[in-house]
């Protein structure tokens, strides 16, 4: 015989009265979590409630109903709809949809109002997200949706984003296979695509972090905080249809520009245009580039123009800005910190006085018609406009006529004036540097010969600037080389052949210029420049009534423009090029001043990159450099990854280490002395990076 079930039977519901409703003591929560009860009353409000209460009757001493109700479950709402009573927005009499417990029962309200609290699923974030999808697509805006649940604009732009993901990578965080951050990483980029083959290529990775994400969506586009971005402006970019890419959960600067090629191609057209306006002014020729290498203005000429008149209310006004300035200065010269207010001033009088100073310079047209400009772009992103340089081949030549006077080489229909050439067209051209071949040998090969060029051209500079600085040690490598020449090798030959032979990088990298050392190198060749005279015998006599200090400090910045400390890759065969031999000698008597002036390329500004080393070597190379500098367990991070990849992070691990590839280290002192003072010393006494034989590994020396 079959047995009977026993039918359930559910709590009556009814409308009840708002004014007959308690709170129970017997209500469980006594925390408060979640949204607040103002929000909750707003809700009720736009909603009306959705969730009816749960209410016991209220019995006297005989256990007879009395007519009242308690709220046992329930209690925030039923807060909620008082608060709205007492806002005088809802009526006390107002009925309030209930489902009336049995008082007969033997379950506790305490029960009832433990069970709903606890006995509830909380909604998946996923689905969250996919409900304002919904909502945004139904027409509502992002404003009516932070409104309706009380959450900031930015906060449901975050959940949009999150919801736009590729419905696989969706699909596998709804499993728990990726964690939100992960998810919030994959974010950056709207292109499915890309953020399914980034988690393929994770799947086979250790290192799965969400900064690893976001540099693998990233790593072939530019940041908007790049100069060429400054240059053109965000907004150009978009107007031309250029993605910007953004990620809402972290500071991204600005974001990434997605289309390079547009980018380079604005770029482009920006500097043609600003060169086709200077074209205007009259010069013959003018070259075009997003950026120029150090020295590019060798061999050319500058002309000497004059700035342009002040007038005399721009006298006035550079006066009074002077004025102040003395005055705050002198107001505040022995606190300890000065007021962000005064700081402030003193930093827009600085600015205005700089525009003083930096006002237009006027050129002879004779010379205009001669020379040229080089346009490009600075570091701040603002147009650079270097004008009035010749090139040897366009120099006036100088002819002779039967009376033994020089005369000018012009038109004779032109009565002899000088005709003024055709303006060239700017030529614009964009540079690239060459990358590192991929090499998955794990041995440790030399640096290639272009990597190590440009390496010891960061060192050439920084050692040209503690040379400078250093008058003592200049005199002594003048001395050196002038004893070289009177007793060794001997000159004939005017009555004095000792010169300086500015050397050139023709191998450097492409931020050479706007390291720390060029800059130094330049401000004081300029303020020099400023005061030398230009005529020969009045320079004579200038330096004759120098005082020692400053003509010490004059012959160092002389002597250093002919420090070479450059790696070349020499000719063993006996070429016409430098010798093998002779790169060694030149670089033993390099480290001789390195050691004498005190040179550290840390201090002089040199970090490792991708750019300058670490996306130019081998990855034994790489790890080699992570584990000198953070030991063989950080090694291990990374020693799995791609080339590229492997450089990023190994950037990011090497940062403040202050390591240093061999070529840039400061040799020990016993290399000089192993030599006895001998520049043409035993190669042993040579860095194991300069050997001669190619197939030896170098030797890991420690950095300093």
């Amino acid at each position: 015989m079959a047995t009977t079930v026993q039918k359930i039977t559910l709590s009556s519901s009814r409308d009840i009265p708002f004014n007959k409703l308690v709170l129970s003591q017997s209500n469980v929560r006594r925390v408060k979590a979640g949204v607040s009860i103002e929000e909750l009353a707003e809700d009720i409000a736009r909603r009306t409630l959705l969730q009816s209460l749960s209410v016991r009757p209220v019995l006297d001493a005989e256990g007879a109903e009395t007519g009242m109700f308690e709220v046992p479950a329930g209690g925030r709402r039923y807060r909620a709809l008082q608060l709205l009573v007492k806002q005088k927005r809802l009526a006390k009499t107002a009925l309030v949809p209930c489902v009336v417990r049995d008082p007969s029962i033997a379950i506790s309200a305490e029960e009832d109002s433990l069970a709903e609290n606890v006995q509830r699923a909380a909604l998946h974030p996923l689905d969250q997200f996919r409900a304002f999808l919904a909502l945004r697509q139904k027409g509502q805006s992002e404003e009516d949706i932070a409104a309706a649940f009380f959450v900031g604009v930015n906060v449901v732009k975050q959940r949009l984003r999150l919801a736009a993901v590729s419905e696989k990578l969706l699909d596998i965080y709804a499993e728990d296979g990726v964690s939100l951050d992960q998810l919030m990483a994959f974010t950056v980029t709207n292109d499915h695509a890309r953020q399914e083959q980034v988690w393929e290529t994770l799947q086979r990775s250790y290192s799965q972090e969400p900064y690893q994400i976001r540099r693998m969506l990233t790593e072939r586009t530019v940041r908007a905080s790049d100069k060429r971005v400054l240059f053109i402006g965000l907004d150009a970019y978009e107007q031309a249809g250029g993605i910007v890419m953004r990620d809402l959960f972290q500071q991204d600067d600005g974001g990434w520009l997605e289309n390079v090629g547009l980018l380079d191609s604005l770029v482009a057209e920006k500097l043609k245009a600003e060169a086709v306006q200077i074209a205007g002014e009259g010069w013959k020729w003018i070259e075009v580039n997003v950026d120029f290498p150090f020295g590019h203005t060798h061999h050319l000429r500058e002309l000497d123009g004059a700035p342009t008149d002040l007038t005399a209310e721009e006298q006035a006004t550079i006066e009074a800005l002077q004025a102040d300035y003395a005055k705050l200065e002198a107001e505040y010269e022995g606190a300890d910190e000065l007021p962000d207010e005064v700081d402030a001033r003193l930093g827009e009088i600085e600015t205005a006085l700089a525009t003083f100073e930096s006002r237009p310079v006027i050129y002879d047209p004779t010379e205009i018609a001669r020379a040229g400009v080089f346009v490009s772009i600075g570091s701040d992103g603002g147009l650079s406009v270097d004008r009035g340089y010749v090139r040897p081949e366009d120099e006036a030549p100088a002819a002779t006529d039967t009376d033994g006077e020089p005369e000018c080489d012009g038109d004779a229909e032109n009565g002899g004036e000088l005709s003024t050439p055709a303006v060239q067209c700017a030529v614009i051209t964009i540079g690239g540097q060459p990358e590192a071949e991929e090499d998955e040998d794990d041995t440790l090969k030399p640096l290639p010969d272009r990597l190590m060029s440009e390496l010891t051209a960061y060192r050439t500079l920084a050692l040209r600037d503690a040379v400078a600085n250093n008058p003592q040690v200049a005199m002594t490598a003048l001395l050196h080389k002038l004893c070289l020449d009177t007793f060794q090798h001997g000159t004939a030959g005017g009555c004095l052949e000792a010169s300086v032979r500015h050397i050139f990088f023709s191998i450097q990298p492409t931020d050479l210029k706007d390291s720390p050392s060029a800059k130094a190198v330049a401000e004081r060749h300029e303020a020099w420049k400023l005061d030398l005279p230009k005529d020969d015998a009045a320079l004579w006599d200038w330096l004759a009534a120098l005082d020692e200090t400053s003509r010490h400090a004059l012959l160092a910045h002389c002597v250093s423009f002919g420090v070479n400390a450059l790696y070349e890759k020499g000719d063993r065969y006996g070429g016409p090029g430098v010798s093998v031999h002779g790169v060694q000698h030149r670089l033993i008597q390099a480290d001789r001043l390195v050691c004498a002036v005190g040179l550290d390329m840390v201090e002089a500004g040199w970090r490792p990159t991708v750019d300058n080393y670490l996306g130019r070597v081998t990855k034994p190379r790489i790890l080699e450099a992570v584990r000198e500098a953070k030991g063989e367990q950080s090694a291990q991070l990374i020693d799995h990854l791609k080339k590229a990849d492997m450089a990023k992070e190994a950037e990011r691990l090497l940062d403040g280490t202050g390591w240093l590839p061999e070529p840039l280290r400061t040799l020990d002192a016993a290399i000089a002395e192993s030599t006895g003072g001998d520049p043409a010393g035993d190669d042993d006494a040579l860095p194991a990076f300069l050997s001669d034989d190619e197939e030896d590994e170098p030797a890991v020396i420690a950095a300093e």
